[in-house]
């Protein structure tokens, strides 16, 4: 099979654009579950395999206004499951503030309810300030990945617990299940203690996909080790073909090939039909900008009150990756330096794509550079994340994915019945 891109949205209901929502005609509540299904159906038009829905666990009046109002990703999603037929369901749920069994069993509903579709994003959270509403302290960067390695063996064993066919429903001879086809998992380590099994038959999956983002040395070998597809943070080619393969390099360690994982760097597209077009939209979207929405941003990245330095100056020297969100702060650090920034350089890339990858063009010149990424080893795909809705995402449908189509390099109609069938992914045995 000829190899073709695949495509995630990144829905944040109002657009990854700190200020998109204020764009004319865009939508400006993430709570308003008519519009989050038209997107949804839109995504799906375009062919889309997945849409993704990120979470944060505390609210910031001053941050992006979706990171602060919003509806929880799975209940979301459940509603979201009934309006669209083939396109994937991805949520972030956090290894750090939840339990295996609530996950593993919340997933696998999700992966039944839709037919097949589920992928759950499993990140450690990086801001320190979740921890307040969970009473506890937050735990430092190692030993975040530490308890999300030993989180994600325990959710994939739950899943694991029952047989396909474990649901025996025999009217005959009045067995319903097949007590040989279900396990439990009697798991005791560090940090979960947990019997099983589910009270869920297994997944239509076999397992849900498995979605991770970490960038940094640990975030990458526990992908390698347990995630089926990687959003990485990258700025230009060289930084994205040393990401990809610095992942995928790290699979055989785990007994894996390299297409049993897709990587997925972030973009934001602002599509024109003229390059003028283009970048007077991206002007728009910079004349929107709150000084205070986005330096609480920069702070939050880079783990420490940005306000104190001054914007029209240079990169303070001092400045480093915090522990919190390391590989955003890294990327921008190294491309701040790379490129001889200014601080404010870095602020108004900040509140374009919160340090994702701004692609700003005509059609043809974002498909060509899409194609340059895909071919050269730097993807297999992109996390799409428009700065607003619905034209930021309408407007990539219409004009970009009928290039890529004709080009030979994006599908025509949706193939298989699953998620992993989309994706390429082989169904898991179970072990």
């Amino acid at each position: 099979m000829t190899r073709k891109i695949h495509f995630g949205l990144f829905l944040l209901g109002t657009g990854s654009h700190v200020a998109g929502w204020r764009m004319p005609g865009a939508i400006d509540s993430f709570q308003d579950i008519d519009q989050v299904r038209a997107i949804a159906q839109d995504a799906e038009r375009g062919l889309f395999d997945m849409i993704f829905m990120g979470d944060n666990l505390h609210a910031d009046p001053a941050a992006h206004p979706s990171y602060t109002a919003r509806l929880e990703p799975l209940t979301l999603l459940s509603a979201i499951a009934g309006a669209t037929k083939h396109i994937g369901l991805g949520a972030t749920v956090s290894t750090t503030y939840s339990d295996p069994f609530t996950v593993a069993r919340v997933f696998a509903s999700l992966d039944h309810l839709s037919g097949g579709r589920a992928a759950w994003n499993a990140v450690t959270t990086a801001n320190p300030t979740a921890a307040a509403n969970f009473g506890t302290i937050h735990p430092d960067h190692a030993k975040r990945y530490e308890i999300a390695e030993e989180f994600l063996t325990v959710v994939r064993g739950l899943w694991d617990c029952w047989a396909d066919d474990a649901i025996a429903a025999d009217r005959e001879t009045g067995l319903y299940i097949d007590p040989a086809k279900v396990r439990c998992l009697d798991h005791e380590g560090a940090h979960f203690k947990v019997k099983g099994p589910l009270n869920i038959g297994r997944a239509p999956q076999g397992q849900p996909i498995i979605l991770q983002a970490g960038g940094s040395g640990p975030g990458q070998e526990l992908a390698a080790k347990s995630a089926d597809v990687v959003f990485s943070v990258t700025q230009d080619l060289d930084e994205a073909r040393n990401f990809y393969r610095s992942v995928k390099d790290r699979l055989p360690n785990y007994g894996r090939t390299e297409d049993s994982m897709v990587v997925l760097p972030g973009v934001m597209p602002i599509v024109g039909r003229t390059e003028r077009e283009a970048h007077d939209k991206l002007a728009a979207l910079q004349g929107f900008i709150s000084e205070t929405n986005a330096l609480s941003l920069l702070s939050d990245r880079f783990g420490i009150d940005m306000s104190v330095y001054d914007l029209d100056g240079p990169v303070p020297i001092d400045l480093k990756p915090s522990d919190n969100y390391h590989a955003f702060a890294k990327v921008m650090l190294d491309k701040a330096r790379r490129e001889d920034m200014r601080l404010r350089d870095v602020y108004n890339l900040m509140a374009a794509a919160r340090g994702h990858w701004v692609l700003c063009g005509t059609p043809e010149h974002i498909a060509d550079t899409l194609e340059t990424w895909f071919t050269t080893g730097a993807a297999d795909g992109f996390n799409v994340m428009p700065s607003h809705f619905p034209d930021g995402l309408t407007d990539f449908v219409d004009m970009v994915v009928p290039i890529l189509q004709h080009r030979g390099l994006y599908r025509t109609e949706y193939e298989g019945t699953t998620l992993r069938d989309r994706m390429g992914l082989k169904r898991p045995e179970r072990i």
